[in-house]
């Protein structure tokens, strides 16, 4: 596993090829990440039913529900733990370690007995390897995005970060489409019994396949060159309380997610559920046309990227939280109107969100100094993702439950973007600047013109 050097010389920008297999390194992880969330999110009802059985559909598939938040819950305990590691002995070394935690205890769910045969244990053996899955986790995401954005050349971060998010939605495409395929093999009645564990055991080799790509990679070049520097303390116990000397972007960086993450989990995770339970689509129906819209995204992420690197990270998220506040009722209407209808209205609102997936990457390291990057990402995202992320799909069940009004989830998105607004209007541009040393993007260091001759 390659080891970053005390006394490396100052970095130098990576070669092509060094570029592509970062990105390929950072994309797996974040894939196998959210392969895992999509298919718990896509098998919800098969897992209630495993774990939680009971003769209400409704109350099973609300306790999948609440055990697919509990992995939310840690993650911000992974991100104290992981983030100032990550600041203090590299990004590399950590993530090497997050993704073997979280393809294996997804690996596990896989092969977890349900209730019938362990009784009260099943629940309990899942809700700890959620646990797992979220204390890994906490570390991952915001790696992962660091470790994009201090790879990528500074003109062209959005574009080469776009592609960790593109991974963010091959892995939900994967674990949607691998239910699919097995529950058409095996037919129902055998994905109800048996055959909604097999897509998590393709975790397994997921997994093995992003630690090597990892552990083939020098650490960052902007982490290098501050070790060079003497700007970071290896010995140092925690960056945390360097870290509050940056409370403001940690504030703002929470309100960025709180839209992030609702639209996120909202669209991506509970929509089958939603489909399925509330607009009476088969579960057939409801995974193609995930599949269809997540294909959709993937396709203009790319390019979403490349155009945050022209006009500006903030310019897309205002386009896009305008754009989903006015259009989310009048979506979340036209699902109703059956299948087609729901297409449209999963296409519309998942393309006005990939202006702000597409530059994450981009955006959310670029707010903090090296010295404390990785943490003030990790705490910060997965503080903010824990409360409104993954407690999204219960939220939006448990209301519409209580009130019967089914355009509840459109009110969520529309208040989460109010939130993200505020936020948004006092965060600096940060396009085309430097994320070297320990000063603040946007605010210590400017942008650069400069091109990287060696990455067309």
């Amino acid at each position: 596993m390659a080891q970053p050097s005390d006394t490396a010389a100052p970095a130098t920008t990576p070669d092509a090829r060094t570029l592509r297999r970062a990105i390929a390194a950072s994309a797996i992880g974040n894939m196998t990440e959210w392969f895992d969330y999509g298919v718990y999110a896509y098998t919800a009802v098969y897992i209630g039913d495993a774990f939680f059985p009971s003769e209400d559909k409704t109350a099973s598939t609300l306790g999948s529900l609440l055990v697919f938040a509990v992995s939310f819950l840690i993650r911000p305990i992974g991100g104290i733990v992981w983030g100032p590691l990550g600041d203090r002995i590299g990004r590399q070394r950590v993530l090497a370690t997050t993704i073997l935690l979280m393809a294996g205890a997804t690996f596990c769910v896989g092969i977890l007995p349900g209730y019938a045969t362990l009784g009260i244990l099943a629940p309990i053996g899942l809700i700890l390897l959620r646990m797992i899955q979220g204390f890994s986790t906490g570390g991952e995401y915001g790696g992962a995005a660091t470790f994009m954005a201090e790879y990528a050349p500074d003109n062209k971060r959005g574009r080469y970060g776009s592609f960790l998010e593109f991974g963010t939605l091959a892995g939900f495409t994967l674990g949607a489409s691998l239910v699919l395929i097995t529950e058409q093999i095996v037919g129902t009645d055998a994905m109800a019994s048996w055959g909604w564990r097999l897509p998590f055991l393709v975790a397994a080799p997921l997994g093995l396949i992003g630690l090597y790509l990892r552990s083939k990679l020098e650490d960052t070049p902007v982490f290098r060159e501050a070790v060079a520097d003497g700007k970071i303390d290896r010995k140092a116990k925690t960056q945390l309380r360097a870290l509050l000397r940056y409370w403001r972007p940690l504030l703002l960086l929470i309100g960025l997610v709180v839209t992030l993450n609702v639209v996120n989990y909202t669209l991506l995770a509970y929509m089958p559920t939603y489909l399925e339970n509330e607009i009476g689509l088969s579960s057939t129906s409801s995974l193609i046309l995930i599949i269809i819209g997540q294909l959709a995204m993937m396709v203009l992420l790319p390019f979403s990227g490349a155009w945050s690197d022209k006009v500006g990270r903030k310019t897309l998220w205002w386009i896009s939280i305008v754009g989903l506040f006015v259009l989310a009722i009048p979506m979340f209407k036209l699902m109703t109107q059956g299948f087609v209808g729901a297409v449209v209205a999963f296409a519309v609102l998942g393309l006005l969100y990939v202006p702000q997936l597409s530059t994450i990457s981009a955006m959310f390291p670029a707010m903090f100094p090296t010295h404390v990057r990785y943490a003030g990402f990790a705490i910060a995202y997965n503080l903010s993702t824990s409360i409104f992320g993954g407690t999204a799909p219960v939220v939006n069940q448990s209301l519409i439950n209580a009130t019967g009004d089914l355009l509840f989830p459109a009110y969520y998105m529309m208040a989460a973007c109010l939130v993200g607004a505020v936020a948004l209007y006092f965060v600096p541009e940060t396009r085309g600047c430097s994320l070297r040393g320990r000063g603040v993007p946007g605010v210590d260091t400017t942008a650069t013109d400069r091109v990287e001759a060696s990455v067309r």
